[in-house]
C-alpha cells in the first residue's frame, strides 16, 4: 500500500479500511457481537460501571466515580460541537458499498463519540481503579474496532476520538 500523499488520498485510504472493518459486519455472528459492544459502549456500560464503583467502592471509590463523571460530561459536550462543526456524513451514507449494520444517534461521523468517552473514562478509571485494566482496556479496544465494523464511522474518526478522549482526560488530571 503506497503513503497518501494529499488529502484525497487520505480519504480514499480512510474509505477502503472502512469497507475492509464493514465486511466483517456481514457476518451475522459478528454483526450481533460488535453491535451488542457498540450499544453497551453508548453509555450502559459506563453508567453500570460507575454505579458499580460508587456502591461496593465504598467512600474511596467516590473521588474516582465524579472524576469520571465530569470528564464524561466535558467529552460529552466537545464531541457535539465537534459533530456539528465538521458536519462530516457518516460512511454509509457516502457508499453503497458499506453496510449501516445498526441504528444511529445522529447523521454525523467526526469524531467517534463512543471511542472519544470509551478511552476517557477508561484512562481516568485505570488511574484510579488499576485493578480493571483486564476488562476496560479490550473493552475499549472493542468499542473502537465496533464503530468501523458497524459502518458508523471512518477508522479516522475512531482515532481522533481516542486521542480526544485521552486528551480529556489527561488535561482532567492537571485539574484535580
Amino acid at each position: 500500500m503506497r503513503v497518501p500523499h494529499s488529502l484525497k488520498d487520505w480519504v480514499a485510504l480512510d474509505q477502503r479500511l472502512t469497507l475492509r472493518f464493514n465486511r466483517a459486519s456481514r457476518n451475522t455472528f459478528w454483526r450481533g457481537f460488535f453491535t451488542q459492544i457498540s450499544s453497551l459502549g453508548n453509555g450502559r456500560f459506563w453508567y453500570a460501571l460507575a454505579l458499580g464503583l460508587a456502591m461496593f467502592g465504598g467512600p474511596t471509590a467516590l473521588p474516582g466515580v465524579i472524576h469520571m463523571v465530569v470528564v464524561g460530561v466535558v467529552g460529552l459536550i466537545t464531541y457535539k460541537l465537534l459533530k456539528r462543526a465538521t458536519s462530516r456524513p457518516r460512511p454509509f451514507m457516502r457508499s453503497d458499498d458499506i453496510v449501516r449494520a445498526c441504528d444511529v444517534l445522529d447523521e454525523y461521523s467526526f469524531p467517534s463519540g463512543h471511542t472519544l468517552h470509551a478511552v476517557s473514562f477508561t484512562v481516568v478509571a485505570l488511574v484510579y481503579f488499576p485493578y480493571l485494566a483486564p476488562l476496560l482496556i479490550p473493552f475499549t479496544l472493542l468499542v473502537a474496532a465496533s464503530r468501523p465494523i458497524l459502518g458508523l464511522h471512518y477508522p479516522s474518526d475512531v482515532l481522533a476520538g481516542a486521542g480526544i478522549g485521552a486528551l480529556i482526560a489527561g488535561l482532567s488530571f492537571c485539574l484535580v
